[in-house]
């Protein structure tokens, strides 16, 4: 019998022993979480503590949005340079290194508004984001937390140590291109808009004529602020009706968004999709392929609903949305 080199040996102990940890890591994230938000919570006076901590059956769990408004919770604009040191450490456990560029973006383009509206419009403030932890975190029992303000809402909800849910999952950016001063050329969420694109361009006419589902996109994603998605049928051309070459350009779209998430809950949505079926996930586009002039996209399958619009602002102005067709926070879809 051939003996393997001890330089083989010890590779493959190592190839082993890394895969061993990387899944002892991202199974970790729910603890991660409630490690986080305890730390916050500690670093917290009284009164503090009493605004950021909601009770896990408030309605206001499900009291999501993404607009400029007034919420429930801690804003990161009260809190002292520490505690807000906690709080990002807090929304580092719910999003990837990715997902946590974008969000820091999407706070950081509320200067870039309260200049280019000069006090016309909402107030505009990249602290205005609330911290809200709903229950105990605790690695027994449920409990939730969310970090939110204007295009930015991030749910959780965790069950005995483990992320049962990270949806509503939305992403928003106004400007959608920064078109002059020191930072033009940003695009926060750049990967969303262009990978469908790509798809829509792969396709010929035939394909295209089942792609495009409407002339003129709609003026906004559907069912803002709901606490479960819409529940029509998926529209569009189908997976299965992608060629081999176009499949990967769809694949890639999915994972703009499941990318930007933790391992384990980016691993559950990727699971839950190919459980249900991927020949049944859908692509449908609204308006022209054309990023200058307002369009849209939805991605659904059974278990979950992509969004995308960019219609306001002349085609400058991002909505975008993952929701679970098995029902957000945690709570099963009714019939």
């Amino acid at each position: 019998m051939r003996r393997l080199k001890p330089s083989l040996v010890l590779a493959s102990a190592a190839v082993i022993g890394l895969s061993l940890w990387a899944r002892a890591y991202v199974d970790q994230s729910g603890s991660r979480m409630a490690t986080a938000a305890n730390r916050f919570l500690a670093a917290l006076d009284e009164a503090q503590a009493k605004e950021a901590t909601i009770a896990f059956d408030s309605p206001e769990r499900l009291n999501w949005h993404f607009i400029p408004r007034e919420r429930k919770g801690l804003p990161i604009k009260t809190m002292t340079s520490a505690q807000r040191a906690l709080a990002f450490g807090l929304l580092n456990t719910g999003v990837s290194y990715s997902g946590a560029l974008k969000a820091t973006t999407i706070m950081s383009l509320e200067e870039i508004l309260k200049e280019m509206e000069k006090g016309s419009g909402p107030v505009r403030d990249p602290e205005r984001y609330f911290i809200s932890i709903f229950g105990k975190p605790s690695d027994r029992g449920r409990w939730g937390w969310r970090i939110e303000g204007h295009h930015l809402s991030l749910n959780f909800t965790l069950e005995d140590g483990k992320v049962i849910s990270a949806t509503p999952s939305f992403f928003g950016t106004n400007p959608a291109e920064v078109r002059q001063g020191p930072r033009q050329g940003l695009r926060a969420l750049a990967d969303r808009e262009e990978r469908a694109l790509r798809l829509l361009q792969s396709l010929n006419d035939e394909q295209k004529k089942l792609a495009v589902v409407l002339a003129e996109a709609p003026k906004d994603i559907r069912a803002a602020n709901t606490p479960q998605p819409p529940t029509e049928a998926a529209e569009g051309i189908s997976y299965a009706q992608l060629s081999t070459e176009q499949r990967p350009l769809l694949q890639a779209l999915v994972e703009s968004y499941t990318e930007d998430m933790p391992p384990d809950v980016a691993n559950a949505w990727s699971e839950e999709l190919r459980k249900a079926g991927v020949e049944s996930i859908r692509f449908a586009w609204q308006g022209p392929a054309d990023r200058s002039v307002g369009h849209g996209y939805k991605v659904q399958g059974p278990t979950f609903l992509i969004e995308f619009n960019n219609t306001q602002n002349n085609a400058n102005h991002v909505h975008s949305v993952w929701r679970n067709m098995l029902g957000d926070f945690g709570n099963p879809m009714t019939k």
